[in-house]
């Protein structure tokens, strides 16, 4: 098959013929639809995260099931299904008490080692064995992921723009909805708004809240965010972020949504917080990077910082009911699309989105 290849950050991302394996017990092939390039991708080719190489890029999309491997119930070929980079075991003591985002053999999957859960890869490429990336690998004309990755969907949704569900989609609506629990009426503020950071706008909106403050430097995107459920949007290319926030809410937001992933963002959400706020961290950092806060500021002000790995999400029921509010009109997912482009225009679409001129560029092999 053909699939975007990763060798190391001197050198740019290319096509290449890889050879893939049937699907082992317990997984599934999938004939990939579209995939969305995500700011994990960047990381990656950016050298910011430690991973093993060559591999295969990708881990979001959606896509038809082509071949079901031994010991998989509950799906067959045909059936339309989004990815998700989180594979649930179903039975480590997280995914036992519902919090499958958590999952102990999932975190071995996207772990560094670039293999499925029984520890080996199905990819080669000129002889030797290459690495998935976060059990998925997208970019590319064909999957092999684990069964508990592959979330059956609706056959009458647009595969192409569900595609984002599998992880922009439930990164941020889920922050919203299941890590933070925001509740009606809370003042919120968003910095950053990419696909994540979009995706938070709408599930704070879909959690009623009161003010939807957004926060970007280009104008474009926060005029987007206004179209998406925004209250007010802040220019930061022109104004203190914090400044301009506080003067919109001055007793301090109940939540900020850091969307980005900077020490500089992160430091942001901490400072606009009011009391008994939060920030909560959804966009991912380099490798290392750390950020200072004052502990009892943070204490006599009741304060909390929340880590948000996927949005908390439950894949097997929150990805079917996200898509669902798709085709209900809850959820604006047309509008996120930049793009959509051949595999082959990968390294381009990672430069729009290092650039800052792509909220979500599909690849359709």
């Amino acid at each position: 098959m053909r699939a975007v290849v990763f060798t190391n950050p001197s050198e740019p991302v290319r096509v290449r013929d890889v050879e893939v394996d049937p699907p082992g017990h317990g997984e599934v092939a999938v004939t990939i639809a579209a995939a969305g390039v995500c700011h994990s991708d960047l990381h990656v080719r950016r050298g910011d995260w430690a991973v093993p190489v060559p591999l295969v890029m990708g881990h979001e999309g959606a896509g038809v099931i082509a071949e079901v491997g031994p010991g998989v119930s509950g799906l067959s070929e045909g059936d339309h299904v989004v990815l998700s980079w989180v594979a649930p075991c179903g039975q480590c003591r997280h995914c036992l008490a519902d919090h499958p985002a958590r999952c102990k053999v999932a975190a071995t999957v996207v772990g560094p080692g670039g293999v499925l859960m029984d520890g080996t890869s199905r990819l080669s490429l000129d002889g030797g064995r290459i690495a998935h990336y976060l059990g998925v690998s997208s970019f590319a004309e064909r999957a092999i992921v684990p069964a508990s990755g592959a979330i059956r969907v609706r056959e009458d949704a647009p595969l192409d723009v569900i595609a984002m569900v599998g992880c922009a989609v439930a990164t941020g609506v889920g922050a919203v909805l299941n890590t933070a629990a925001v509740e009606a009426g809370a003042v919120v503020a968003v910095i950053g708004c990419g696909g994540v950071g979009l995706s938070v706008v709408q599930g704070a909106r879909l959690a009623r809240a009161s003010r939807i403050i957004a926060v970007d430097l280009r104008t474009d995107k926060i005029a987007l965010a206004g179209q998406l459920g925004a209250t007010d949007q802040v220019d930061a290319s022109v104004t203190d972020p914090v400044s301009a926030v506080r003067e919109l809410a001055p007793d301090g937001v109940d939540y900020a949504f850091d969307a980005i992933g900077l020490t500089t963002t992160t430091s942001q959400a901490i400072a606009m917080l009011g009391l008994g706020g939060a920030a909560v961290l959804v966009g991912l950092p380099p490798a290392g990077a750390t950020v200072s806060f004052e502990p009892l500021a943070l204490a006599e002000a009741d304060q909390r910082i929340l880590g948000s790995n996927y949005g908390s999400v439950r894949p097997a029921t929150d990805i079917p009911a996200l898509v669902d509010r798709f085709m209900d009109g809850d959820l604006l997912l047309d509008d996120l699309v930049s793009a959509r482009l051949p595999l082959e225009s990968a390294a381009a679409a990672l430069d729009d989105l290092e650039a800052g001129n792509a909220v979500r560029t599909l690849l359709m092999p």
